[in-house]
């Protein structure tokens, strides 16, 4: 779709608002795309209020935050945008707080550790429009065929997936580690180990000694037995994992909801369970969000303020969940989703939600700090490789990063 880029201001009568909108694409296909979702949803809304007008370009993720960029850059900001990340507009003073935008009620609705992921300095900008979280799928015919049951620690995951690899299978242990979304993965790991990207006080740990013991049993204890399969972890992308477990060539990866789906379709029996730990299920588990804004240029907050309660009506997140296989970003959705018999899917995901952690999407220098991961953390695990090395690599950049900001 082509963005219209200008001025969404007013248009026929005096009092009627066009709003613009950028979105993201939750879809895999034309039948799902999220176009289809927001023209259903602003047909309603602008049903009930004739004078607003909503304008929404949906974009696929390849290309939805350069095409907010340059708008932003053009001096031509959507009215809102729902997109991967929002710090760096907060820190340029671009956004309205959400306190501007939302009602007290439609607020205090959002999940509580989503809103406060949201947050800039302890004010919220970025408002949560869809999360998910990670579990340890495993492949229930293959696990029976080699006599083993779910890990609940690492070191039962390395016996699992001995186990496996002596059965012949091609990925005991899938470990994408590669420039897809290698952060993710390493974040799973550094949280299962008792550590991950930052301190409690939001500060850059990453070569810290509980990550670089983490890295150092991947390396030693999986990677170097051969049991992470024939694509080295630096280049295994994420997509490429989850087609080899729905092929049958994967004993066991980290996921999330999608990978139902794409298991489903090529009939693969799966079982999911939280992900192991050093000494028992991990305590934390990685969740992801991704994030509404709204620009303050074109002035119009009560009418974006107004459209967004109606976009977190209980009713439409819990319909954009279950179109597209994500978690509700709202108390009552939630807790709607999980008393509900047609979500049981979703609710081990639901369940891990609480107990969650987010990338540092507050940190303006996220950003830089998940592309460099992103480009280095496979040469951790390399035959020749360093975590200690890498992770003080990554480490550095980190706090270079961080104050340039």
């Amino acid at each position: 779709m082509t963005a219209v880029l200008g001025g969404c201001g007013v248009t026929g009568g005096s009092g009627d608002v066009t709003l613009k909108l950028i979105a993201a694409d939750y879809g895999d296909s034309a039948a799902n795309s999220s176009q289809k979702y927001w023209d259903h949803l602003v047909e309603e809304y602008e049903s009930k209020h004739p004078d607003v007008k909503v304008d929404v370009s949906v974009y696929s993720w390849n290309d939805v935050d350069r095409k907010v960029k340059e708008m932003v850059d053009a001096g031509q900001e959507p009215d809102m945008a729902q997109i991967g990340a929002y710090a760096d507009y907060a820190d340029k003073d671009l956004l309205y707080t959400a306190d501007d935008l939302l009602s007290i009620t439609a607020q205090a609705d959002l999940a509580s550790q989503l809103a406060t992921a949201g947050q800039v300095k302890g004010v919220q900008y970025g408002m949560p429009f869809a999360a998910s979280t990670r579990l340890l799928f495993y492949n229930k015919t293959l696990f029976k065929q080699a006599g083993i049951t779910p890990p609940k620690t690492w070191d039962e995951l390395a016996d699992d997936a001995r186990a496996l690899k002596a059965q012949g299978v091609k990925y005991p242990y899938a470990l994408p580690l590669g420039p897809e979304e290698a952060q993710a993965e390493t974040m799973q790991w550094l949280l299962s180990g008792g550590g991950g990207y930052t301190d409690d006080v939001g500060t850059y740990g990453i070569d810290s000694a509980k990550n670089v013991a983490t890295f150092d049993w991947l390396k030693d204890d999986l990677v170097d037995k051969g049991l992470t399969g024939p694509v080295a972890p630096g280049r295994l992308n994420r997509a490429d994992a989850f087609a080899a477990f729905a092929k049958g060539d994967v004993g066991m990866l980290n996921g999330h909801p999608s990978l139902m789906k794409i298991a489903a379709k090529k009939g693969v029996k799966y079982g999911m369970v939280p992900m192991p730990g050093v000494d028992g299920e991990s305590r934390n588990t990685m969740g992801v969000a991704d994030w509404m804004m709204a620009f303050k240029k074109n002035g119009h907050a009560k009418q974006v303020g107004d459209f967004l309660d109606f976009v977190y009506s209980t009713k439409n997140v819990l319909a954009f969940s279950r179109e597209y296989d994500l978690l509700p970003v709202t108390t009552s959705a939630s807790e709607a989703m999980s008393n509900d018999k047609r979500d049981a899917d979703l609710k081990p995901f639901l369940d891990q939600l609480p107990v969650s952690e987010l990338y540092p999407v507050g940190n303006t220098s996220w950003a830089q700090v998940a592309a460099v991961v992103k480009k280095e953390i496979g040469e951790a695990v390399a035959p020749n490789g360093s975590p200690a090395g890498t992770l003080a690599q990554i480490q550095s950049t980190a706090a270079m990063a961080e104050n340039a900001q």
